[in-house]
């Protein structure tokens, strides 16, 4: 198997580091847009990895793409600018199954419209396969397996990946946050509804705010009858206060150890119950893991369709994914007391 990483950041560099200690991955091609850090990754790797300049002809005789880079341009440094899909789109076209870690709403949304051109190409395109969305869809699908009907999904998260992950959390705590409830969409401004959320230890209990998250736009086409899908993320009193202005001061390598709570409410023989799961790890490592995995899947035909959708959606056997993700060093854990 031959794997394209395109971005070898903080995620994609674990995503390549994860595919080539792959029995199955004979060749792992990572470039980057930072002078020398393809290099670098890539001699950290061995004889299996190699390092190129990004070209679309990298793409003849390769299995996936693992895109772990953003998918809008810059305008002039500041901000996000148009959303360009034209490495996605290539990759369909020449029947590449793709994976992404994309959690921007914009970004999410306009590979969803990717999914006719995925399915006539018989290839799957993979969204939002990091920690959170990525992670936390698996986990949804997971515990959902134990209803009989999902009504309701909660989703928290708390701390950032690299810099790309940490400038999405700091653009989305402004931005408008989009909810699914009683069959509609409702949007919300960004920074309200606090809630405080209990993640595993040692990150404990957070207060937790509305945002411009992609996780119900990946989460209600996966379950039919879920009525509330809701996403909240990790914030200080400072986050909410500068989530409207540029970042201040450069965004850490590497964030610290973040943490995700998955709560899945519904209905099991006759009753109405809850179960919640979460993880903690840092998030590039746990991203990093998610990637590789879903571009494996994706190449053995290990999803239930082609197409555009979210690990939710796509996954009949969330159980095996887990486990290889667990097998890989990254774990769920059940959340074992009482909820409200």
């Amino acid at each position: 198997m031959r794997v394209v990483v395109l971005g070898v950041g903080a995620a994609g560099g674990r995503a390549a580091r994860q595919l080539a200690s792959s029995a199955e991955v004979s060749e792992v091609v990572v470039c980057d847009r930072e002078p020398g850090r393809a290099d670098e990754v890539a001699r950290s790797l061995g004889p299996v990895a190699v390092a190129e300049p990004w070209r679309a002809d990298l793409l003849a005789g390769a299995d996936a793409l693992v895109v772990a880079a953003p998918l809008t341009t810059a305008l002039a440094g500041f901000g996000p600018g148009a959303l360009d899909l034209t490495v996605v789109e290539g990759a369909l076209e020449a029947g590449v199954a793709v994976v992404t870690v994309a959690d921007g709403m914009a970004e999410v949304e306009g590979l969803l419209r990717l999914d006719r051109m995925a399915r006539a190409n018989g290839t799957v395109l993979v969204v939002g396969a990091g920690f959170g969305p990525g992670f936390t869809d698996v986990l949804a699908r997971h515990a959902a397996s134990g209803f009989e009907v999902v009504e309701e999904i909660h989703v928290a998260k708390a701390g950032t990946g690299g810099p790309a992950c940490a400038r999405q959390h700091h653009r989305a705590l402004g931005d408008e946050a989009l909810d699914w409830r009683d069959g509609a969409w409702a949007r919300r401004a960004g920074g309200s509804g606090r809630e405080l959320c209990w993640f595993p230890d040692p990150i404990g209990g957070r207060d937790c705010y509305r945002a411009g998250l992609a996780d119900a736009l990946l989460l209600v086409p996966a379950f039919a009858d879920v009525r509330r899908v809701t996403a909240r993320v990790a914030a200080t009193r400072r986050d909410r206060l500068t989530a409207a202005l540029p970042m201040l001061r450069p965004p850490h390598p590497e964030g610290d150890v973040g943490a995700v709570r998955v709560e899945v409410r519904g209905r099991r023989a006759g009753s109405r119950e809850v179960t919640v799961l979460g993880a903690i790890d840092r998030p590039g490592v746990a991203a990093g893991a998610v990637l590789a995995v879903s571009a494996l899947w994706a190449v053995a035909g290990g999803f239930r369709r082609t197409g555009a959708a979210g690990l939710a959606e796509l996954l009949a056997e969330p159980g095996a994914f887990l486990a290889e993700l667990a097998r890989r060093g990254v774990k769920a854990a059940v959340f074992e007391g009482m909820t409200p």
